[in-house]
């Protein structure tokens, strides 16, 4: 590690000094590459001297247990020392860690109900209100795209961004297959039912991130049926978006002018054929493709909602909760904490393995 973290500083040490070289002011591409190089590279290297410094520290301390009149003091700021020095040792492992270059981006989050009728598409109405309440608690702002209600309360598909940098970063591990157990208010005799909800987590792609060419689209419009719906049944303001060359299919029917929801509609696209692409490049890389929500089956599943037992288990790391009513009220943070936790353990561990 101490190899790794010198060449860091080598490197933003040459950073510094390109970037307060005169001849680069006049090339404002290149200083705002080095500008962000160094805005990347600036916490580690503060990290790392302040480390170097702890040791140091230590080294110094360790030569005062030597001397009579000073082994007191020099003993009371040992193990403080040597806490510190675990501390930045943690916190330098975690930094090493590659960065999903995907962290940084909002996402769009897509819920559908999948085994189970109308229960399962009660719980992806309240998987939904969970993570807009994780949302609220965290102040990011959300924007509801798309949204089709079931007849007993529930939602055939949810649809929404969360226009926050860095939200991928915390909800990428939602995706997948989300398992509730419990009495349905409609079961008479008392009896558990599993049902399943599928949950997909989309980057945001930007234009740039994604070509995407007019002839390959076929657009159409229909008349909404969501909230506010009654009031613009007479103008078909809903789009459907179909990419011919993937066949993903969009809708957005939230606003009330069609240019707007033609536009969300657009961002959910681009969302989809980038993480489609995503996942074909992964694949050439590891061999292996893996969808991200499966089919939705009761024996796939990345986490299970035990309502009886008011237990919350993720199946992936096999952290659990006990606090049902607070965790779908969007108290999951101690969650998503365990899984990128865990994660970045995991990429240690192959970062570890490569050296």
């Amino acid at each position: 590690m101490l190899d790794k973290l010198q060449e860091i500083e080598k490197r933003f040490e040459s950073v510094e000094a390109d970037f307060n070289d005169p001849a680069i002011v006049t090339n404002p591409k290149e200083m705002q590459r080095l500008g962000k190089l160094r805005a990347e590279l600036e916490p580690i290297v503060t990290t790392i001297r302040d480390y170097r410094k702890t040791l140091k520290d230590l080294d110094e301390t360790q030569e005062l247990l030597n001397d009579p009149e000073m082994k007191e003091m020099a003993l009371a700021e040992l193990d403080p020392l040597k806490l510190r020095i675990t501390e930045l040792e943690l916190k330098l492992k975690g930094m090493l860690v590659p960065k999903d270059p995907l962290d940084d981006k909002p996402v769009i989050v897509e819920i559908r109900p999948a085994a189970g009728g109308d229960e399962a598409a009660l719980f992806a109405g309240e998987l939904m209100r969970m993570y807009l309440r994780y949302c609220e608690r965290r102040r990011w702002k959300t924007e509801v795209v798309d949204l089709e209600e079931s007849g007993i309360g529930g939602v055939s598909r949810a649809v929404f961004n969360i226009n926050e940098m860095g939200a991928y970063s915390q909800l990428k591990h939602e995706s997948g297959v989300h398992r509730v157990q419990r009495v349905p208010a409609t079961e008479s005799q008392g009896r558990i039912h599993t049902s399943t909800v599928t949950v997909a987590v989309l980057p945001e792609a930007e234009e740039v991130d994604v070509d995407i060419k007019n002839d390959d689209l076929e657009v159409s419009t229909f008349c909404s049926s969501s909230a506010g719906g009654q009031h613009m049944q007479k103008n078909e303001t809903a789009i459907r978006i179909i990419h011919k060359p993937t066949a993903i299919v969009v809708t957005c029917q939230d606003e009330r002018s069609q240019a707007q929801n033609k536009l969300k509609a657009m961002a959910v696209l681009r969302a989809k054929i980038y993480q489609l692409e995503q996942e074909r490049l992964a694949a050439e890389r590891s061999g292996l493709r893996k969808g991200q929500i499966g089919t939705g089956d009761r024996s796939e599943k990345i986490r299970t909602y035990n309502f009886p037992q008011s237990r919350i288990t993720d199946h992936r790391i096999g952290f659990q909760a006990h606090n049902m009513v607070t965790f779908m009220d969007g108290d999951i943070q101690s969650m998503i904490d365990a899984l990128v936790q865990d994660e970045q353990a995991r990429k240690l561990g192959e970062s570890d393995e490569a050296a």
